[in-house]
């Protein structure tokens, strides 16, 4: 999947079935948030910098690379 150099919004990532599957599997409780509709126009590279300070880098990369892979 192209990431748009990670300039792709979470909206973009919620409307792909494919993509929306890999939150959801990885992130199940953040998908149930009241607040992640607000969460659309956010980037991708904003949603990094956000979840830096609750997730290790490791998880990061890891949902990336399977982002990537798609």
């Amino acid at each position: 999947m192209d990431l748009k150099h990670n300039k792709i919004t979470v909206g973009e990532l919620l409307d792909n079935p494919k993509s929306r599957a890999v939150f959801q599997r990885r992130f199940p409780m953040a998908m149930k948030h009241p607040l992640l509709g607000a969460a659309r126009t956010v980037t991708l590279e904003q949603l990094i910098s956000f979840a830096g300070a609750y997730l290790p880098k490791s998880v990061i990369q890891d949902t990336l690379q399977e982002l990537q892979r798609l």
